[in-house]
């Protein structure tokens, strides 16, 4: 691990004067939980110069506005989260997204906003002696060649194919969340479908925030009492392991037709990806087998397979089709 700065921060206005000065070479990073960039920083693969201890923002809160909407402080662990009565019980999706990602002691650190800022956990990513070009721009990518059996087939460019890791992420696509950030310019709202960017030619940029800004909050909004989601994880073995394959599903059905679809898929995206095409299939439709697995098609049409991965396509497919059947039995 490098040297650095650390200092930290009693409010949001003093974490952006820390954040502030500008130089040659400097690199801030802001410090939650820490379950990820510490991880990093041990492999030399994260190397601020400063780092921000944000702990102390009191951004900790889950609120339920008036109006129904649901404002999630950055700092709130994934475990109470996961456990809050008002998010279990109106986006169960969520809830259930964040028990099945990492362990109780992960789940008991980790944040909102350092979950939706979680680095791929491609093997070629973590290995400095390997050619990565997230990591290390231009050097070229060995996942390309070389062992991609868990890696996207959805959102790949010819520079990278890492996919992101996270659960809670997927669940907030179909959700249709916002981010919430402050930074040098102020403060700015993002959807997050507008939050990640693919790899294309920069693969090491992979959100649209900018330099000095901190995720402050991110917002829900209010559910029709008739929606119902669910959230479904394929993986290699039934704990502590990442998403081969899952989907977020967000239906409201109405007089035995559904009215609105929010869908999305993780572990096969190198960002959560979001499914508009099938969402759209399925709006005015009665819930059916047929619907659903039209819509699984769609969702998975421009999938591209590596030399490993190609079963992640049909996986894919099944996944999104049981979670649909599951949240709105076909009638």
């Amino acid at each position: 691990m490098h040297s650095f700065h650390y200092a930290r921060a009693a409010d949001i206005d003093e974490a952006m004067r820390l954040a502030a000065p500008a130089g040659p070479g400097r690199q801030v990073r802001f410090l939650a939980g820490g379950t990820t960039l510490v991880d990093l920083m041990k492999l030399d693969i994260e190397t601020p110069t400063h780092v921000i201890d944000i702990n102390g923002l009191g951004l900790d809160q889950v609120e339920v506005l008036p109006g129904g909407q649901v404002r999630i402080g950055a700092l709130v662990r994934n475990a109470d989260l996961a456990r809050h009565a008002h998010i279990a019980a109106h986006y169960p999706v969520l809830s259930q997204a964040l028990l099945a990602g990492a362990s109780a002691q992960l789940r008991n650190m980790a944040t909102t906003s350092g979950n939706l800022l979680q680095r791929t956990r491609c093997v070629y990513f973590r290995d400095r002696a390997a050619r990565c070009n997230k990591r290390s721009p231009g050097s070229g990518c060995d996942a390309l060649g070389g062992h991609n059996r868990n890696l996207a087939i959805l959102g790949a460019s010819a520079h990278c194919i890492a996919t992101n890791p996270s659960d809670m992420n997927v669940a907030l696509m179909a959700l249709g969340a916002t981010v919430h950030v402050q930074g040098p310019g102020g403060a700015r709202d993002i959807a997050l479908q507008d939050f990640y960017l693919l790899p294309g030619d920069s693969p090491q940029r992979e959100t649209v925030l900018q330099a000095g800004e901190l995720i402050t909050h991110v917002s829900l909004p209010p559910l029709a009492p008739d929606t119902r989601s669910s959230y479904l994880k394929l993986r290699d073995r039934a704990s502590y392991e990442f998403a081969l394959a899952s989907a977020a599903v967000v239906l409201q059905a109405r007089d035995g037709s559904i009215v609105s679809a929010g869908i999305a898929l993780g572990g096969v995206g190198t960002r959560p990806w979001r499914c508009p095409q099938a969402e759209q299939l399925l709006v005015g439709q009665v819930p059916g087998a047929r619907q659903y697995q039209q819509a699984a098609q769609a969702a998975l049409q421009d999938a591209v397979a590596q030399s490993e991965n190609g079963f992640k396509i049909e996986l894919a497919r099944r996944c999104l089709v049981h979670a649909l059947s599951t949240t709105l039995p076909p009638q």
